[in-house]
């Protein structure tokens, strides 16, 4: 092989190498659709959260926080293909309330946010339930979290090595002189 033409392969590996780090299509990461209580909604306190989600979820978790505070969700939250249910602990007193979630999609990708309801004409106390093992906040607002850092590094790495077998591969196969 002529050292041109192992130059022009050297090239075509760099850009395939290129156009495979950039050109490669976004993971499909799933979105809340519906949420019960819905988004900004005033309603009477309600005794579960139900989230419904576009895609298959897992790992779920949703806590239920006052403006005081404190938080009302009772149990672990649960997945069943693309809805998510939390219990809510004790009857919720009149006031705003926020819901913080997060699930981990099927493409593995962490998926986060927040909403609030305000609960109106409730006979609940002001009193919350027993404080759950775990006090952790949700704080994301946007819907969407996560990282794929870890993928694109071990994409890059192996078009790397390829490029450079490549390369390495012509240099053998060119002929002596």
């Amino acid at each position: 092989m002529t050292r041109a033409a192992l130059r022009g392969a050297a090239g075509a590996a760099a850009l395939a190498a290129v156009l495979a780090t950039t050109a490669v299509p976004a993971s499909a990461h799933t979105a809340l659709t519906s949420a019960s209580p819905g988004k900004n909604a005033t309603v009477a306190a309600p005794s579960q959260i139900v989230l419904t989600y576009g895609d298959p979820v897992r790992l779920p978790r949703v806590v239920v926080t006052a403006g005081s505070g404190e938080q009302y969700q009772a149990g672990p939250a649960r997945a069943v293909d693309n809805k998510v249910t939390q219990a809510v602990g004790g009857t919720l007193p009149d006031g705003k309330y926020t819901v913080g979630w997060r699930v981990v999609a099927s493409d593995g990708h962490p998926v986060e946010g927040t909403y609030t309801f305000t609960v109106q004409g409730s006979s609940g106390r002001a009193e919350p339930p027993a404080p759950s093992p775990s006090r952790k906040t949700v704080v994301s607002t946007d819907g969407s979290g996560g990282s794929s850092g870890w993928l694109w590094i071990g994409l890059i790495a192996v078009v790397l090595a390829a490029a450079a077998g490549a390369v390495a591969w012509f240099r053998r196969s060119r002929p002596p002189g």
